[in-house]
């Protein structure tokens, strides 16, 4: 039986469960009982933001589940995101306000600003003009952020795709701390410098992509996906677990929180299956080495804006 936590302590002296059900992309009509069934089967940590716009939908099954009474609003961890169009210091506590009414709750967990860099906020949520950035400061919207906290809106906060500079920049100027830093990891792109950075400045890290996405390894030049690795595959059946039970296995002995998405039932509950054994260190260097440094969620196309991360 392995040891592995399935808590973190997080610089607030709060938790987080290292895994949670992530929902990009999840269909309005298919996440609803995705996170119902997680929740079943033992999930306490839900991921989502207000570009995935799936949040009415998880607003519906986190009704429906504390009305049957058997998993409490603090049994939960609740995660979502400010969105670019929203930077300004005004509309940080509006747009959570939002997003609490989507998910019908008094509260989150933890709130996260999706990216550093901004959009005006009257243009689409994914402009196609650099005419439609934003130069909005994001320590302008940090200082939103901290408003959250001060009224009781979220009790955490966090940043999402930051790099080390923009994350020790928010730290210098912070009177609030971010708990998180949420970036994806996955053995193609292994980031173990960044999250080594994080965690010396007690940000935890979680990783979302952490499966990769299997349908890109059809594409040309494009990596393949971890969980086809023949390796991987022949270590699986070592545990009797699946490529992709080894690949989580292998971001949590890393230290960090992990999202996995699903809405197949049968993936939720293989995606959690991972806390009764333990790698080898033969085999946590094999996933090691796999790293290419490629990056499935660059959002390249905005790499001319001023507070591009990457």
């Amino acid at each position: 039986m392995s040891c592995l936590s399935k808590t973190f302590k997080l610089n607030n002296g709060l938790t987080i469960p290292t895994i949670g059900l992530g929902t990009y992309k999840s269909e309005a009509n298919e996440v609803k009982e995705a996170v119902k069934y997680a929740v079943e089967i033992g999930y306490r940590h839900i991921d989502t933001a207000w570009f995935y716009g799936n949040e009415k939908e998880i607003g519906e099954a986190l009704l429906d589940i504390f009305r049957e009474g058997k998993v409490k609003r603090e049994d939960l961890f609740i995660v979502t995101k400010l969105w670019n169009n929203f930077h300004d210091k005004k509309n940080v506590v509006p747009k959570l306000k939002e997003s609490l009414s989507y998910l019908k709750l008094d509260y989150l967990d933890l709130f996260l600003v999706h990216w550093p860099f901004g959009f005006k906020e009257d243009s689409c949520p994914l402009p196609t003009n650099s005419n439609d950035y934003s130069d909005v400061d994001y320590l302008e919207t940090w200082e939103g952020m901290e408003d959250c906290v001060r009224q009781q809106l979220t009790k955490s906060i966090g940043l999402s795709n930051f790099n080390k500079e923009q994350l020790d920049r928010v730290l210098k100027n912070c009177k609030i701390k971010p708990v998180i830093n949420q970036f994806e990891v996955n053995p193609n792109n292994s980031q173990s410098e960044w999250i080594k950075f994080c965690k010396d400045r007690d940000i935890v890290v979680t990783a979302f992509c952490p499966l990769e996405r299997i349908g890109k390894s059809r594409e040309p030049g494009y990596p393949s996906a971890t969980v086809l690795d023949a390796k991987v595959l022949e270590i699986g059946k070592k545990y009797n677990k699946t490529p992709a039970q080894v690949v989580l296995r292998y971001l949590l002995s890393l230290g960090i929180t992990i999202i996995p998405k699903s809405v197949t039932k049968s993936r939720i509950l293989e995606n959690i299956q991972i806390f009764d054994f333990d790698l080898s260190d033969e085999d946590i260097c094999y996933l090691k080495s796999l790293n290419k440094n490629y990056r499935v969620s660059a959002m390249g196309q905005y790499k001319d804006h001023k507070y591009y991360p990457f």
